[in-house]
């Protein structure tokens, strides 16, 4: 472990770091009080690739977590970046959700369901074998294979479901073709990120619950992490996880105050 080095902008996780479902993490409605009133800039990340930035603000302000929507980096928002940076105007296959949709229309991007320059996959929810067979002839006649996120599973009020990484697992089998990845953990998303804050990766902290996606992300983007013990990992299995990621965090907290202390309270000694 490291020294907290000041940071000029947080990245945050949400899921299992400052909440678990609908339920608030204790210390994450006055966390984000305490650093819009210490004027320390942060944006929210998270691999979602269903909801628009609207809808993720919208959940955290239903949890009292103060939120708007241009707080909020989806995977779905780094990856039509990254494909209008690549291709500007670009024809592109979706398989995803309505996040996902209007982050490539408002990138300027051409959503198109017959010779696609990028094949764009997101969780989708309506995947049939007919898109999986439709997908697989368009990267095979040459398109670009881009995953918003790698998630394997999603929580659900009925347990894990599959997430957008099953489906692009399926895509990657039948095609041969291994997809660009945006999101945690590759850093992409954290890149992007730091680009809306004005900073490099190497002035930003990556703050999150699990090692192999948020922390691995932060590392692989250059950025200092700090791990949370508020969500997948604990006290209890701090050790199997970090063993099983071979990756270590730069710092640790327990929770979401002891969090605040150190950022705040370097905030006020600034």
């Amino acid at each position: 472990m490291t020294a907290y080095q000041e940071t000029k902008g947080l990245l945050i996780d949400l899921d299992g770091t400052l909440y678990h479902g609908k339920q608030r993490i204790p210390g994450a409605d006055t966390l984000i009080h305490a650093l819009k009133k210490r004027n320390v800039p942060y944006m929210f990340v998270t691999n979602n690739s269903s909801r628009t930035p609207e809808g993720v603000a919208a959940h955290l302000n239903e949890m009292e977590i103060p939120a708007a929507s241009h707080d909020v980096c989806t995977s779905s928002l780094a990856a039509a970046k990254y494909i209008a940076e690549e291709s500007p105007g670009a024809a592109v296959a979706m398989l995803g959700e309505e996040g996902l949709r209007k982050a490539l229309l408002d990138a300027g991007l051409n959503i198109v369901d017959e010779n696609p320059q990028f094949v764009v996959q997101g969780i989708d929810r309506s995947f049939t074998y007919e898109t999986l067979a439709k997908a697989v002839r368009w990267i095979h006649e040459g398109a670009v294979f881009v995953l918003t996120n790698p998630d394997l599973l999603l929580p659900s009020d009925h347990g894990p479901i599959p997430g957008a990484g099953s489906l692009g697992a399926s895509i990657q089998a039948a095609s041969g073709v291994e997809p660009i990845i945006i999101g945690k953990p590759a850093g992409h998303l954290m890149t992007f990120a730091t680009d809306r804050l004005g900073i490099s990766p190497s002035e930003a902290t990556v703050v999150g619950d699990n090692i192999r996606t948020d922390i691995a992300a932060g590392a692989a983007a250059g950025c200092q992490t700090i791990l949370v013990l508020t969500g997948l990992t604990t006290p209890e299995n701090l050790d199997t996880h970090i063993q099983g990621a071979g990756l270590e965090p730069d710092i640790i907290c327990k929770d979401l105050h002891e969090l605040m202390e150190m950022i705040c309270g370097a905030a006020e000694n600034d």
